[in-house]
């Protein structure tokens, strides 16, 4: 499948749904022995640098998101083929991100309330086919759905023409240009600061 060339037939069949207690074990499946990447268990945004780098080791970072799983508060979204879990979208109030509440680049351009997405994850037997975009949607979707009204995200603009996977796990400017994003502060001319207003 080409990067111009999607199918689909595959895009349409993907079904989207928040993480909860009910598929905490597709969360698990999906993200693997690695907790996605280097144990992290999306929880990089959400604690600090100690705590962050403590639960790399222990299941710290696992335990700490399945806590927040357990208390029902919103985490993310997850994508599915069929019944196979396929995609991942942290998504979640914006002062439930740490690290992003303490950025000097990423800062708060007003005091609307916001919620962002900080990173994603899609299987690596997927990727370039089109998912990224669909899952995008998918939380335009949800947010629609649920009274969201302003969706924030701080994706990259590769400086080169291949990105190393490692490197795209914040998103792909691309990606959240063709769901409908625009940019609205360029403190960072490769991390532009991106909103969908529902």
């Amino acid at each position: 499948m080409t990067e111009s060339n999607f199918d689909q037939d595959f895009l349409k069949s993907l079904r989207f749904e928040p993480l909860t207690k009910n598929n905490w074990s597709k969360f698990i499946q999906l993200f693997g022995n690695n907790g996605a990447c280097g144990n992290c268990w999306c929880m990089f945004f959400r604690r600090n640098k100690t705590d962050f780098n403590e639960g790399k080791i222990n299941e710290g970072n696992k335990d700490a998101m399945k806590e927040l799983v357990w208390a029902n508060k919103p985490v993310g979204i997850m994508g599915f083929y069929e019944e196979q879990p396929i995609a991942w979208c942290a998504f979640a109030p914006r002062e439930d991100f740490l690290k992003l509440e303490k950025s000097r680049v990423h800062k708060r351009i007003d005091d609307h309330l916001v919620w962002s997405i900080p990173c994603t994850f899609i299987d690596k037997n997927f990727r370039r086919q089109g998912v990224s975009v669909e899952l995008l949607k998918g939380v335009v979707q949800y947010a629609a759905e649920n009274g969201i009204k302003i969706i924030e995200a701080y994706p990259t603009i590769p400086t080169q023409d291949k990105l190393p996977d490692a490197f795209a796990w914040i998103g792909l400017y691309k990606s959240f240009e063709r769901a409908g994003f625009e940019i609205v502060d360029r403190t960072s001319k490769n991390r532009p600061m991106v909103r969908y207003y529902v």
